[in-house]
């Protein structure tokens, strides 16, 4: 056996016994948001007829192409590649480059990978591991999805599970080098999330000005590739060529920069201090900290916003009389039961508003969570050691996991009203109408860093099951007592003629201050992680 694998089976078998939570979730809502597709999308449009005016609007609708991509075929199938196809491979590369970085850079981050390395460990045995879990992770995701579609097309199944899985593969291997290059899992994880919204915004430009999608620039950006698989289509088996000669020339690099470094260290290490500003405060060093990822977040949300908000009229275009989409729609805004173009152009608003506010959610949890980075990455311990104290420490990353939140809304809001041109004002209280149900969210994950800092990463599974809810429940249409799990089911949905009781507002947010108390209470009660 090659020496600088020795070791690589026990890795994997701990890798995935660590993922034995997260790893299952995350398969199951890649595979869930396809399989999801096929029965609703057949009670919207189960003629021909109606498939073909779908194929004819897509076509000559810009905006709703830059979101999903063009329509190859009129069969139930070739619909769920399209409607789903480009947000599981974007999904798929989320969970493959969370799963690296986590067996990798954290690993060493944190100061365990030091300790593995001085038993029987070779070289490239922890790279390798990590890369084996995301693909077992990927294979799944495409075992459930060809398993799931099977009946509707062997070929086409088979085409979209492994077009799902070859992205989810590329994006590993890109993880992989990221992981080399950069001294922290954070910076590791942000540099590669980056290269994922850049691959979504080139498909996304491409698909805008090219019916077919045959644009240049969708074929730079790897989702791009994925629509071209044409599962259900005339399937273009070729185009997974490209996913794996793209995969191994990334998977040479990682490993040829691995054999080049130590442990713990990276070939664009941070800038050494003195820090420019003054850092009087903990709640300024948490800001010095998170600044760079909120103004990620910012942007991505603002721009968000004005795409979504640029749909609105072509989506109600899309939808015209077909009763099940308007009624998808109206239950996801909340506005079941009226009728008129105006009346769905609002629930369509209140439906985009309500799906950032449950994106919001990751970032919430995303910041809260950096306490737990910095306490199992003994950053914490010497700042503790001095003249601060534990509730200033957690309370400045709080402030900026909170009032970030509601900043990154306040721009999804503006970009939605200038998007769509009207009612700036009505889209802004839509967007920051959810914020009590995101911070919820964020204070249950306060209280799960505060009280049970080993499950800290559940917080994770929280946001994720109420996106799910209500991304594919209302579609699926779930028992309401199943869609009032998710704290965004109980408060109303703007913008709209109804007029909100306060209620829903008040209890909430009370909830979340009820949560961050017992959150820090427990913080100051319990040892630091170790």
């Amino acid at each position: 056996m090659n020496t600088q694998l020795a070791g690589t089976g026990a890795l994997l078998r701990l890798a995935l016994r660590r993922d034995r939570v997260m790893a299952p979730v995350w398969i199951l809502v890649v595979a869930m948001l396809v399989l999801s597709l096929p029965g609703s999308l057949e009670s919207v449009y189960g003629t021909a007829a109606e498939r073909e005016r779908l194929l004819a609007t897509m076509t000559a609708n810009g905006s709703l192409r830059a979101l999903y991509g063009p329509v190859f075929g009129d069969s139930i199938g070739a619909l769920t590649a399209w409607r789903g196809g480009v947000f599981a491979g974007l999904l798929a590369g989320v969970m493959s480059l969370v799963i690296v970085v986590r067996h990798t850079r954290e690993e060493e981050e944190s100061g365990r990978q030091e300790l593995l390395s001085a038993a029987m460990v070779g070289r490239r045995a922890p790279l390798t591991a990590a890369l084996l879990a995301a693909l077992t992770a990927n294979a799944a995701a495409a075992l459930l999805v060809t398993a799931g579609l099977a009946g509707r097309g062997a070929a086409g199944a088979l085409a979209l599970g492994l077009g799902i899985g070859a992205t989810g593969m590329l994006f590993a291997a890109l993880a992989a080098i990221a992981a080399q290059l950069t001294e922290s899992a954070r910076l590791a994880k942000g540099l590669t999330g980056a290269f994922i919204g850049a691959a979504f915004v080139l498909r996304a430009a491409g698909d805008a000005g090219a019916p077919d999608g045959g644009s240049a620039l969708t074929w730079i950006s790897p989702l791009g590739w994925l629509e071209h698989v044409r599962a259900f289509a005339a399937e273009r088996w070729w185009v997974l060529a490209l996913f794996a000669a793209a995969s191994a020339a990334q998977l040479v690099a990682a490993y040829a920069l691995a054999a080049r470094r130590d442990v713990g260290m990276s070939f664009l290490p941070a800038r050494p201090g003195p820090a420019r500003g003054r850092l009087g405060s903990a709640g300024a060093l948490a800001w010095r900290l998170q600044r760079g990822a909120l103004l990620g977040w910012s942007l991505g949300f603002l721009a968000a916003g004005l795409v979504f908000g640029g749909m609105t009229d072509g989506a109600t275009e899309l939808v015209g009389d077909n009763a099940r989409t308007r009624e998808i729609i109206e239950r996801m805004g909340g506005q079941a039961g009226q009728a008129g173009q105006g009346v769905l152009a609002d629930a369509f608003l209140a439906t985009m508003a309500g799906m950032l506010a449950m994106v919001a959610a990751l970032y919430i949890v995303s910041a809260v969570l950096r306490l737990s980075a910095e306490e199992s990455g003994q950053r914490a311990e010497p700042l503790l050691a001095n003249a601060v104290g534990r509730l200033r420490w957690a309370g400045g990353h709080l402030a900026v996991a909170f009032g970030g939140s509601a900043l990154i809304l306040l721009l999804a809001g503006l970009g939605l009203g200038i998007g769509h041109g009207e009612d700036i004002g009505g889209a802004v209280a839509a967007t920051l109408g959810q914020l009590p149900a995101v911070w919820v969210i964020g204070a249950l994950a306060a209280l799960l860093h505060g009280a049970v800092p080993r499950f800290a990463v559940a917080a994770w599974a929280v946001a994720g099951a109420a996106l799910a809810l209500g991304w594919v429940g209302p579609a699926l249409n779930l028992p309401q007592a199943v869609l009032d799990l998710s704290p965004f089911a109980h408060l109303p949905k703007l913008p709209g003629g109804q007029d909100p009781s306060w209620a829903p507002f008040v209890a909430l947010t009370a909830l979340a201050a009820a949560l961050l108390a017992a959150a820090l209470t427990a913080l100051r009660r319990r040892d630091l992680a170790a």
